[in-house]
């Protein structure tokens, strides 16, 4: 787990980033490092949340970055019983995406952790969709990666990511279409 950090800390770094941004090329200087991304993550969502989550412990959120998630480039969690709020980042995303869309990402996931500290619970409902013009954002994020395989509907031809070999991957004759009921056939390569 990261430091957390407080208001203070996150003033001090913004000063530190803001005179390394000033000498880079205007805001947009992306950061190059695993540290630097956590670091311009929590300064874009202090700014953020300022505006428009007052009442969110900001400098309580728990930063990370994950190597092994494939398909999302952002994840909030909430631990009920200690009320910690953890945001993890997808290094790769980032990587393929560049901070200017990655930041939206931020944003997102700044909203699922109001939800956790306001409603209680997070999802892409109703209190989500009302900050995604706001903020910026998307309800749902982009995969950043293609599958490995699709799960192909033969009678409607509704489409299912898959990035690992699962089950239905290895025995597609054993499952039916969660939509229609229709065989399954997978489809390898990441298009569609």
């Amino acid at each position: 787990m990261s430091r957390q950090l407080t208001f203070s800390d996150v003033a001090a770094q913004r000063t530190l980033s803001e005179m390394t941004v000033t000498t880079a090329v205007g805001d947009d200087t992306a950061p190059t490092t695993r540290a630097g991304l956590l670091d311009r993550a929590r300064q874009h969502a202090a700014t953020v949340a300022a505006d428009h989550f007052p009442a969110l412990p900001v400098e309580r959120i728990d930063w990370e970055i994950s190597e092994r998630t494939q398909r999302t480039a952002g994840v909030t969690t909430y631990d009920p019983q200690t009320d910690e709020i953890t945001i993890s980042l997808t290094w790769d995303a980032y990587d393929s995406q560049g901070w200017e869309q990655f930041s939206e990402t931020v944003r997102h996931e700044l909203i699922h952790a109001w939800q956790y500290h306001e409603p209680g619970e997070a999802d892409h409902g109703r209190t989500f969709v009302r900050w995604t013009d706001v903020l910026d954002t998307s309800q749902h994020c982009e995969r950043f990666t293609a599958p490995k395989w699709w799960l192909v509907c033969e009678d409607c031809g509704g489409r299912t990511a898959r990035y690992r070999r699962s089950k239905t991957v290895r025995n597609p004759e054993q499952y039916r279409c969660s939509k229609c009921g229709g065989s399954i056939r997978v489809k390898e390569g990441g298009g569609h």
